[in-house]
């Protein structure tokens, strides 16, 4: 069985002030190109399909026209959960008329909850669709106060999925988790800590045939090859500049032997981190593309006059723009200069960014304006 494994579509992220709509229906694009080329027998989407609990409508309209592609031109079932970005409740709403369609989504872990089992030439495989919930959740659904924890719940759920199955059948586990030893990025949110560490022992899925993840956004394995995140359909931070971004194709064999094929997913604006001399970087030539979006660090020690918007003559898509930092500017200074600024007044804070911009002091007329224009801005806050 040819399983294509995805996960952290983050549909709605805006990076930056940027809407990355535009990116991400150029990516599904290629996704359903890859569904095309591949020919699976179902796809798997581990969670947080959108980036909010409650997604701007650019983002369920893209969701929908995919999701209806892969369904009705493909006729492919499409199995998936929700992640700690999505809201539940909002996802859950038609999933029994879904299931009739093959759209499998499950968004609460229930009590009376039972895998998709499909069936290839060699016998069954059955998907355990597991969304992200919090401890509390499956206490409630053991009817267990003692599971406080992630790990806890985690084991609780595998312990009842081996007294109701022979696990010497194929088994897939579909989860949206922290894995112990998964590398982070800073893209992610951290999962809730609510009763303890949110991290889950990677040695309770030994067992299964293959376990498809989400909520890690590089693509990598977790102390085995089959325990595997699939990593997002794009870099959502530049954090991420060095991945490669992937779609996982798993051929599962019969025996539980299984054959992993990382495609990738080219997108139509990279992320990419630059530096240089300000005079150097308008040449044009410092980015592989001068319409990926930009990190850019400055060189230049001395004042410069709107870079931003001279840069953006010639990178139009610069995310981020800051200057080098010296030697001696530790994050132990940097925190000393930020509660410093903390004790300044209004005036003093103008005043310090005048001479920051302007090299020189502040006149003493501006500064009468400056007074007036903050005092008339605390009568309206006031109502008066």
């Amino acid at each position: 069985m040819r399983i294509l494994h995805t996960a952290d579509w983050h549909l709605g992220k805006i990076v930056n002030y940027v809407h990355m709509t535009e990116d991400q229906q150029f990516i599904l694009d290629q996704f359903i190109q890859i569904v095309e080329k591949e020919e699976p027998d179902v796809i798997i989407i581990a969670g947080d399909l959108y980036d909010r609990s409650i997604p701007p409508k650019q983002a369920v309209d893209l969701l929908n026209k995919t999701l209806t592609k892969l369904i009705n031109d493909f006729n492919i079932p499409v199995l998936a959960i929700s992640g700690n970005h999505d809201s539940p409740d909002r996802l859950q709403f038609g999933t029994e008329l879904f299931r009739r369609q093959g759209l499998f989504l499950d968004t609460k872990v229930k009590p009376d909850r039972k895998p998709v089992t499909l069936y290839d030439e060699e016998g069954p495989v059955h998907f355990h669709l597991i969304p992200y919930v919090e401890p509390a959740e499956v206490a409630h659904v053991f009817d267990d106060s003692s599971i406080r924890s992630h790990q806890q719940a985690a084991e609780r759920l595998i312990e009842d999925i081996k007294e109701q199955f022979d696990m010497d059948e194929r088994h897939v586990w579909i989860g949206h988790s922290f894995l112990a030893g998964g590398m982070e990025t800073e893209s992610e949110e951290r999962l809730s800590m609510i009763g303890g560490s949110p991290y889950i022992d990677a040695r309770l899925f030994e067992d299964f045939s293959y376990v498809a993840l989400g909520h890690l956004h590089q693509a990598q394995r977790v102390t085995a090859d089959h325990i595997r995140y699939s990593g997002s359909i794009l870099k959502y931070s530049f954090s991420e500049a060095n991945h490669n971004k992937s779609v996982t194709s798993v051929d599962l064999e019969f025996d539980g032997s299984f054959r992993i094929n990382k495609i990738p997913l080219i997108p139509q604006h990279d992320f990419e981190m630059i530096e240089g001399y300000f005079e150097e970087l308008l040449n044009g030539e410092a980015a592989a593309h001068a319409h990926n979006y930009l990190h850019i660090r400055l060189l230049d020690d001395g004042q410069l006059i709107d870079p931003m918007g001279k840069l953006r003559k010639v990178y139009p898509n610069i995310l981020h723009l800051e200057r080098r930092r010296t030697a001696t500017n530790n994050s132990y200074e940097e925190l000393h200069k930020v509660k410093e600024r903390q004790k300044l007044s209004h005036q003093d804070l103008f005043r310090s960014f005048y001479e920051d911009i302007k090299g020189d002091s502040i006149p003493e007329h501006r500064k009468d304006l400056v007074l007036q224009a903050i005092e008339s801005l605390k009568e309206r806050e006031r109502g008066e």
